[in-house]
């Protein structure tokens, strides 16, 4: 991205409180989530079961849960489980859909018929309920947890390009590639792609924010990640039962899941109007 636009981008977004705050959200969790091992208080696999369903105290500052493990380790932990998971699924599904969106839109024709019919089918699917279908058919786990993400989260991907790439393809660069001679892959990788690629990057905002939700919405329902790993989710899934002897078991992982999934919305939105090119500087 030239200089100039970068610093209209960021100016565009300082001026946005609700960008600022989300991609203050962002970069805490992600931070937490590489540097969970130096900053959680205690193991959180490590049961203790004297200390167990403690209240927040000084000692654990969220409480213990029903092992006698930290709460706040296991949501410091949980955010690197949730953002790891989600992050590759993410970046499957723009590889995926990229791919398949720029040779839709630059080549037309059958090969986008085809492509964007297929891609009709998987929409048809609300997201939650494909994703169900594929991990209650491959089974619980993290590989099959990225898999499922990375199958819903494509097809907007590959829409997305591929109106991106209809868009600059007729433009004079391309244009002028072609009169000199150059292979349609070599175009579409050296001027299509980098021209193109711009919503690809706000989508993938937003959808790390729907990836996370999904896998705290499947581990809620024992088709995401197994126990006794720490998740969101699954951590949620436990506080149900002790809800109103141990209200703290619930309240700290979902505010934990609530502001990931807000952070990455607002962030997301900020980009959308830092980058949309329809915005003029001001």
């Amino acid at each position: 991205m030239p200089k100039k636009s970068s610093l209209v981008m960021f100016k565009r977004i300082s001026k946005n409180k609700g960008a600022l705050f989300g991609m203050f959200i962002v970069i805490l969790m992600i931070t937490v989530s590489i540097i969970a091992p130096l900053i959680a208080p205690y193991d959180p696999y490590k049961q203790d079961l004297l200390s167990s369903l403690q209240r927040p105290s000084l000692k654990h500052v969220f409480g213990t849960d029903i092992f006698g493990r930290d709460v706040l380790s296991r949501v410091i932990y949980g955010a690197r489980t949730s953002i790891s998971i989600s992050f590759f699924a993410v970046l499957i599904a723009i590889f995926i859909g990229t791919t398949a969106g720029t040779f839709a839109g630059y080549f037309g024709g059958t090969i986008d018929e085809v492509l964007m019919r297929f891609l009709d089918i998987l929409m048809a699917f609300p997201d939650i309920l494909l994703a169900i279908a594929i991990v209650a058919a491959l089974g619980p786990g993290k590989s099959n947890l990225i898999m499922a993400i990375a199958i819903y989260s494509f097809p907007q991907f590959a829409r997305v390009m591929r109106a991106s790439v209809l868009s600059v393809k007729n433009s004079e660069y391309v244009e002028a590639a072609k009169a000199i001679g150059e292979s349609n892959i070599s175009i579409m990788i050296r001027y299509v792609v980098p021209n193109a690629i711009t919503p690809i990057i706000i989508q993938a905002t937003l959808r790390m924010a729907t990836a996370v939700l999904t896998i705290s919405g499947l581990s809620f329902l024992g088709l995401g990640v197994k126990p006794p790993e720490a998740e969101w989710g699954t951590d949620l899934a436990m506080a149900r039962v002790y809800i109103e002897i141990a209200p703290h078991l619930g309240i700290f992982p979902g505010l934990a899941l609530f502001l990931t999934v807000m952070g990455f919305n607002l962030f997301g939105d900020g980009l959308n109007d830092a980058l949309n090119p329809r915005l003029k500087d001001r």
